[in-house]
């Protein structure tokens, strides 16, 4: 009989299995427990909400990274000792879970929130929220088992949320907040490395005003889809040109 709130839903389909909804329930996030739910029927009906086992969060913000061999790697942390990242997995679509420790101890600097990438047959980047005023990185060379230790990037970040994605041709995008404090601007870069990012589209300019917790995901005909919040009104829905992000000098080659 008692309400209470649900955070961060995230939404994800691997391959032809049905979609997952993930969420966190509880007034704090210190306090948060996972949540999911299975659609049979591409969306149309849901199971009724499962909880995850203790421990277990699901991905706090970010989709899940879909591994070859049908593994869910999902960035996920927790705020209740610090602000800190940890990994979990599951190979069976949310019945059964492992996770790594923390890869940082939350004193210092804060990491949350997870955004992953693909770079390489078992390579992952993880692009991290950070207390410090930049986006951090760390890498796994083995599909997420072992993490190198968090490094500042050249990205600055206002702790905020940020998403990222692998496009299908392998170059990365990123959509954030390009500044050290305030959500009033929100961009889209591009990187053929993960590690090198150029700003290709100015989203939202206007200072005082908040534009935050992008999403980003690239639908069958290869458009690419940003959501986010406008102005904690509105949730604003950009469709891009994948081709239209190369230079120009590109464009005619392929």
């Amino acid at each position: 009989g008692t309400s209470f709130p649900c955070w961060n839903p995230v939404l994800h389909q691997a391959g032809k299995s049905a979609p997952l909804l993930f969420c966190k329930v509880e007034p704090s996030p210190s306090r948060w427990w996972g949540m999911m739910r299975a659609s049979p029927d591409g969306g149309l009906t849901w199971s009724e909400p499962r909880r995850l086992p203790d421990g277990i969060l699901g991905p706090i913000k970010n989709r899940p990274l879909d591994l070859p061999d049908g593994t869910l790697l999902c960035g996920s942390s927790t705020e209740d000792k610090g602000w800190r990242v940890h990994f979990e997995k599951t190979p069976d679509c949310g019945r059964t879970w492992e996770k790594t420790p923390p890869i940082n101890n939350g004193r210092g600097v804060g990491l949350i929130q997870p955004a992953l990438l693909r770079t390489g047959a078992t390579s992952v980047v993880a692009l991290m929220r950070s207390t410090k005023g930049r986006i951090y990185a760390a890498k796994s060379s083995d599909d997420g088992r072992t993490w190198t230790a968090p490094e500042p990037t050249e990205l600055p970040n206002p702790n905020s949320g940020i998403d990222a994605l692998t496009l299908r041709d392998g170059r990365h995008v990123l959509v954030f907040n390009p500044a050290e404090k305030g959500r009033g601007r929100l961009s889209l870069a591009v990187s053929a490395d993960a590690v090198h990012w150029t700003l290709v589209i100015e989203l939202e300019n206007e200072p005082g005003e908040e534009f935050s917790y992008p999403v980003v995901t690239q639908a069958g005909d290869e458009t690419i889809h940003v959501t986010y919040t406008w102005k904690r009104k509105r949730i604003k829905h950009v469709v891009l040109d994948a081709e239209r992000l190369r230079p120009e000098k590109e464009r005619g080659s392929r």
